[in-house]
């Protein structure tokens, strides 16, 4: 079986002999319509007949090539003649005006011969890899005999620069011209080799001859937003007329020429009075154009750093605003929180750089802002600040924990604290017990249960008093039930255990009868309920509720310390006491007579009247009632002497604190050689520091490590004095 067979039917093939006379007729009519095109005059022949003379010429491959070679010839003569008549002497915008007419000419032109030619284009063209399209050849041309012509492309470059520097320097400029001549050397492919690193070198020039100038002449700040306006131009050049690919390295070098060479500079003249004067918009621009450049962050986080450091510093050194030190340091707080929020964009590199600062200048004067601390929280939760509201007093216990959480010497804070706690609890000063717990639960939460376990327990103890007191109510009535005497007076009583409250010194004084009376009750009541248990008497932190009569229809209710009231007992007996007197009879110890006869005779509220007059207590002076006094109030509290900080209460809880650290330091020794057993100097120190809470000199540890080789703790390596050996 035969397979079917298949017939290919083509056109005859054409001789170019044939056709040779005809070709040459052909593109005479063709280079004149091209002629015609180029010197923008009307073509005689239509546009079609044109395409299907092409058609016919290209219909052979001889043909074609003679076609597209005559054609690219005269697109290069007419180019070259195009160039010879370019003159030069025409300012800046008229030469690029012409030349950018010639191009926009040019471009038009390529479209309508390739339209023409585009049979030409699609087959010989095509077919052919090695040839350029006639579009292609025809840009090619253009480069080559125009842009590419060594003065015309001089004359382009140095008129385009010429003209963007005007504009830089605030000269308005044809914008439209640039962006067209910009993107022709786009399409030719000379954007980039004959613009950009003559544009650069020209930018790079004239921003750092400007930077040098302006940061020496012009304030920070200003400076500042003049480098935010010039960047925001640049952008704005790459966006109207230059290559979007420039956009990258132009604005680079405009940010290493203004603000990277210029970083030192701006934040040694500038940061500092930025911060100070609270100019947030300033900071938060120094911190955006920082951003821009390498390193630039540290560097402002190590300026902001130094900064809170030196001022820090300077508020702490500052012995005489103590006073109000915890409040500028939380003011202080607030504000570099508020700076770091809004203008450094709450970077976690600036908080962090923040609490080392923090950490830094409040240990530079060791013990003192804990003191201050906890002497401020007693000022806020006395009963004198009742007014705060619930809302107010807790921001503020926050405001004041954010502080507290930079104290390394927690221990010191801890002791003060617990001596103000004590009076405001065992002298009925305290605003709101609500408000004490709200605050120990916020130290609980910063510093742990450890921490807080002494606060913890006196509060424990305020509330076993009240139940006792009930007990011994009962047990009052009880006895009265059997005939005893009731008691002469109202009467309660706090027990505290000894150790978990601050350690207080046992005054001996003569009591009143009544008063006697009352103790003896209820330490009888006590040590029934308690056998192994002793009552010692804390005569110091007793007050008491006196009414007085000091003249006929003057009668008030005086709120005094129980020295107070034993000193005013006195003038029931005589209406006039020497000083001795008053000793021998209250055997009150001399200086806490002076300080109360102080409170009575020399303070706002003038209970007594002393003779000679003056606010020093001596030997030889005269008290008697004031009996003109002129309160109007019914209840009038007395000076509380008891309140108020003696130097000599100071001095003893600085002493406790040392000698808790020297039991805190020997305990850690102990623990660390009981767990190591040897143990080289160098290393049991760093474990030392890495354990204990508050700061500590590495010669008081080698003091303590000294005491515990004494009473034979730890010993010396025989071999090497270096090791410590734990003793069994």
């Amino acid at each position: 079986m035969q397979s079917a067979r298949k017939i290919a039917i083509k056109n005859f093939k054409r001789r170019f002999a044939d056709t040779e006379e005809t070709f040459e007729k052909q593109w005479n009519e063709l280079s004149t319509s091209i002629g015609a095109i180029q010197t923008q005059q009307k073509v005689g022949t239509s546009l079609e007949q044109l395409y299907k003379t092409v058609e016919v010429i290209a219909s052979t491959e001889k043909g074609a090539s003679m076609a597209y070679h005559l054609l690219v010839a005269k697109i290069r003569s007419h180019m070259s003649s195009c160039r010879e008549n370019v003159s030069f002497d025409k300012s800046p915008e008229d030469f690029l005006t012409t030349l950018n007419q010639l191009w926009a000419n040019h471009w038009e032109q390529t479209l309508l011969i390739r339209n023409i030619f585009l049979y030409l284009d699609r087959t010989f063209v095509l077919q052919d890899v090695g040839k350029a399209s006639i579009w292609d050849a025809s840009l090619s041309i253009f480069r080559e005999e125009i842009v590419e012509s060594t003065r015309i492309r001089h004359r382009l470059i140095l008129d385009l620069l010429g003209i963007i520097k005007r504009e830089r320097q605030g000269e308005k400029v044809d914008r439209s011209l640039l962006r067209s001549l910009l993107r022709m050397l786009t399409n030719l492919q000379l954007y980039s080799s004959i613009f950009e690193g003559p544009f650069f070198e020209e930018t790079k020039n004239l921003y750092s001859a400007e930077g040098e100038a302006l940061v020496r002449d012009l304030k920070p700040t200003e400076y500042l937003v003049h480098v935010e306006k010039r960047l925001f131009e640049e952008e704005e050049r790459v966006d109207v007329y230059l290559d979007e690919n420039t956009r990258k390295p132009l604005i680079a070098i405009v940010e290493a020429a203004l603000i990277e060479a210029h970083t030192n500079t701006i934040l040694t003249k500038g940061a500092d009075s930025m911060i100070t004067g609270g100019c947030y918009d300033d900071i938060r621009r120094l911190y955006e154009l920082l951003g821009r450049v390498k390193d630039g962050h540290n560097r402002l986080r190590n300026s902001f750093s130094n900064y809170i450091k030196k001022v820090g510093s300077e508020m702490v050194a500052d012995s005489e605003r103590d006073a109000t030190l915890v409040n500028d340091l939380m003011e202080f707080k607030e504000k570099m929180d508020h700076i770091i929020t809004i203008c450094f964009a709450d970077a976690d590199r600036f908080w962090q750089a923040e609490r080392d600062a923090f950490d830094y200048f409040i240990s530079t004067r060791p013990n003192k802002p804990a003191e201050l601390i906890a002497k401020f929280i007693d000022s806020k939760l006395r009963l004198a600040n009742k007014e705060a509201s619930d809302e107010e007093m807790d921001h503020l216990m926050d405001r004041v924990v954010a502080i507290f959480r930079f104290i390394q010497g927690k221990d010191v804070f801890e002791a003060f604290y617990k001596k103000d706690l004590a009076k405001r609890l065992l002298l009925n000063r305290s605003a709101s017990v609500d408000a004490e717990k709200i605050m120990l639960a916020k130290l609980r939460q910063e510093c742990g249960s450890a921490f807080t376990h002494k606060l913890d327990a006196m509060f424990r103890d305020m509330e076993n008093s009240k139940e006792y007191m009930t007990y011994f109510k009962q047990y009052c009535d009880h006895l009265q039930d059997q005939g005893t005497k009731q008691l002469p007076m109202e009467f309660n009583v706090n027990v505290l255990t000894c150790g978990q409250w601050p350690s207080y010194d046992i005054a001996e004084m003569s009591l009143p009868q009544e008063l006697s009376m009352c103790l003896t009750r209820y330490q009888d009541f006590y040590t029934s309920k308690h056998a192994n248990k002793r009552l010692q008497w804390l005569h110091a932190l007793g007050n008491c509720v006196l009414k007085a009569t000091f003249r006929t229809g003057c009668v008030k209710e005086l709120l005094v310390s129980l020295y107070q009231c034993l000193v005013l007992l006195l003038f029931n007996c005589k209406s006039e006491w020497t000083y001795e007197e008053i000793l021998a009879n209250t055997k009150i110890e001399a200086k806490e007579l002076q300080r109360t006869l102080q409170s009575l005779a020399c303070a706002k509220v003038r209970v007594l009247l002393k003779v000679p007059k003056g606010r020093d207590i001596n030997s030889d002076d005269k008290f008697t009632v004031n009996t003109a006094i002129q309160e109007k109030l019914f209840r009038i509290k007395i000076s509380q002497v008891q309140m108020k900080e003696t130097p000599e209460e100071h001095a003893k809880v600085e002493e406790e604190v040392s000698a808790d650290r020297q039991y805190a330091i020997d305990a850690a020794v102990v623990r660390i050689m009981k767990t190591r057993k040897t143990l080289p100097h160098t290393q049991l120190i760093q474990e030392l520091f890495s354990q204990l809470r508050f700061p500590v000199k590495a010669a008081d540890l080698k003091a303590r490590i000294s005491s515990l080789i004494e009473r034979e703790y730890v010993t010396r390596d025989p071999d090497d004095p270096n090791i410590y050996k734990y003793v069994a």
